[in-house]
């Protein structure tokens, strides 16, 4: 049963396995990410990582925190550091579709029409507050992320490449809202979930933003465009053995009751289990990590490192669940405690 789900793992056919001055090379470039993070966010590890591994895993990222806590920051500071073309986009209730992927203007001097390329025509975008946009607004966004291309008047426009999309959500505001269906959710490769700076993170802050350090010019040299690229080229070819492929496809298997060691009362508390799509992010991520960690293999713990982010948004829980205010990341434990470790 596992065999098929694990030989579709793979995204692209085989490949020479990278060498030792590759990924030093990826390391270099990594580091070069991050003294431009270094200089205009304070703290927020966890989110840096999933922003740089996402891009690195080509996919997007959905992200939930109270408002304040350095989601734009860091989205443009990722942008600024791959030298690319970065666009924010305010989502409000009366956002239509057009104003996001682009539309035809009639001139009237010469009777013809003319496209023009809506914000999504970007390297990075900032899908701020999501949940504000109609149904049919992020319909029409979920499809650039999922096709990397634009449909206007009937003629595609492909999508820069790279291409990411940064999606807020503000979880204490439900008036107003429109919540992410699940199989949208299931579109962004992670989600992850910001917490408040500790005390000494928020008097650097302060500290930074009095002393105009936190504006000032970057003194770090960003990466390109065809760093990125070769970024990604990168992280396909990291080799992930069959086992660490057969324990993804145990742990998705298990959030949906099976696996071979069924979480008991599972199915009572998690309603629909993660889709392949979690299996693919397990591994695309789990790549990237490697490569950030100066390997050219993936081990079990490149897995686990993810489970929160991969899993979160891919576990509909139960009424029973949400009324005894179960957490996800206590079910994905739950997961990962059940199968054994190759």
């Amino acid at each position: 049963m596992t065999l098929p789900i694990a030989d579709w793992l793979t995204r692209r056919p085989s490949q020479a396995a990278i060498n030792r001055s590759q990924v030093a090379r990826a390391r270099d470039l990594l580091a070069r990410i991050d003294e431009v993070f270094d200089q205009r966010l304070v703290g927020q590890d966890r989110l840096r990582t999933t922003l740089v591994r996402t891009l690195m895993a080509g996919g997007h990222v959905l992200l939930e925190s109270v408002p304040g806590l350095a989601k734009t920051t860091a989205a443009h500071t990722l942008a600024d550091a791959v030298a690319g073309k970065f666009a924010r986009i305010q989502c409000t209730p009366d956002l239509m579709p057009n104003d996001i992927v682009g539309t035809q203007v009639f001139d009237h001097t010469t009777n013809t029409f003319s496209t023009q390329l809506g914000p999504v025509h970007a390297n990075l975008v900032l899908l701020d507050e999501i949940n504000r946009s109609s149904a049919k607004t992020q319909s029409a966004m979920l499809e650039a992320m999922q096709e990397h291309q634009t449909s206007i008047g009937g003629v595609e426009h492909p999508l820069p490449d790279p291409f990411m999309v940064m999606a807020t959500q503000n979880p204490i505001e439900e008036e107003g809202t429109y919540v992410l269906p699940e199989a949208q959710m299931d579109r962004f490769l992670v989600k992850e979930v910001l917490t408040y700076p500790t005390t000494e993170e928020e008097v650097e802050i302060l500290e930074r933003i009095t002393s105009g350090r936190m504006t000032a010019p970057l003194t770090a040299e960003p990466i390109g465009l065809d760093d990125v690229r070769e970024l990604r080229a990168l992280t396909d070819r990291v080799h992930v053995d069959t086992e660490i492929k057969r324990y993804v496809v145990d742990l998705v298997s298990t959030t949906r009751g099976g696996g071979p060691r069924p979480v008991a009362d599972l199915r009572r508390l998690v309603r629909v289990g993660a889709s392949p799509r979690g299996a693919i992010a397990f591994v695309q991520l789990a790549q990237a990590g490697a490569l950030a960690a100066g390997r050219d293999y993936v081990t079990p713990d490149d897995v686990k490192d993810t489970r929160y982010a991969v899993l979160r948004h891919r576990l509909v829980r139960s009424f029973e669940a949400l009324a005894d205010d179960v957490p996800a990341e206590q079910l994905v434990d739950a997961v990962f405690d059940a199968v054994p470790v190759p």
